[in-house]
């Protein structure tokens, strides 16, 4: 039998509390029952984000493969939602810039308005945040591919909703990925404290060996 237990992570939080260096928790655990010389034991295993092909603002197929080596961003927006994707993407470019150029960091912004935001749409959007290059990828495919990833991976609700203004419902959390692709924090990146708390972790993860 299989579960997802997130007092599992929380043990891990506060255990991890306790030693030094200090180590942040995995948020998505598996446990399974195994059978192993005749006797039920149980089996850890961390949930992984799953390979996706998706199209970025230059038009280029990016893979989860493009991730490998690196610690990364997640979050789910639209350009043109009048709510809070702009202060998600103005809290989101004090991660850029803190990062920047550095190898090791990557930020992955997926829409959930498929039909309208395609890659020209997305790469006039980094134009006006001032974003160069691909360190933030922003992402576009099928609606079944990103709304999967996004409710079955990285655990951010999304919704198209004709009555919502601009049309989606969706959460903002800032997904925290790291190098093996496991998620380690989630934070709401509308609350200043709480991004500022994403890049603490982060400086934490990129000293995790």
């Amino acid at each position: 039998m299989k579960k997802i237990t997130f007092i599992a992570a929380l043990l891990i939080t506060i255990l991890s509390a306790c030693n030094k260096p200090e180590k942040l928790p995995y948020l998505q655990i598996e446990i399974s029952d195994k059978m192993v010389d005749g006797k039920m034991v149980q089996d850890t295993v961390f949930k992984t984000i799953p390979d996706f092909k998706l199209y970025n603002q230059d038009s280029t197929l990016v893979t989860a493969k493009d991730f490998d080596n690196t610690i990364y961003v997640a979050d789910f927006f639209f350009t043109s939602c009048p709510t809070i994707c702009p202060v998600m993407h103005r809290n989101l470019l004090k991660v850029y810039n803190k990062y920047k150029s550095n190898p090791e960091v990557k930020i992955a912004s997926h829409t959930i308005d498929t039909k309208y935001d395609i890659p020209s749409r997305l790469k006039a959007y980094t134009k006006k945040l001032g974003v160069e290059g691909t360190q933030w990828e922003y992402l576009w495919g099928s609606k079944e591919v990103i709304y999967g990833l996004a409710e079955r991976n990285y655990l951010v609700a999304v919704q198209q909703n004709d009555e919502a203004p601009g049309g989606f419902i969706h959460q903002g959390y800032l997904i925290l990925v790291d190098k093996n692709k496991r998620i380690r924090g989630a934070y709401d990146g509308t609350v200043d404290k709480d991004v500022a708390k994403l890049m603490n972790d982060m400086d934490i993860l990129l000293k995790e060996k």
